[in-house]
């Protein structure tokens, strides 16, 4: 996890804000957007990797998130 570290803890950080959200779809949602919006298209790849390969130390939140922005975002996937 050396070199995406940082990017896993700001993407648990970001989960950490939408727990609060009672509705569960619209905390993933909100996760999702976040990074589509304000993380540039290789960080973006890079968080969408590693969950692909396992996702090591992010949280469900996180981990359903990123998971929903690779769905919607092709720059993850690219």
């Amino acid at each position: 996890m050396s070199g995406v570290g940082p990017l896993v803890r700001m993407a648990n950080d970001i989960a950490a804000f939408f727990h609060s959200e009672p509705d569960h779809a619209t905390a993933v949602a909100g996760v999702a957007a976040h990074i589509r919006r304000y993380w540039e298209p290789r960080m973006r790849r890079q968080i969408h990797a590693h969950l692909a390969a396992g996702g090591a130390g992010l949280g469900a939140l996180a981990r359903e998130g990123v998971a929903r922005l690779a769905q919607d975002d092709p720059a993850a996937r690219a």
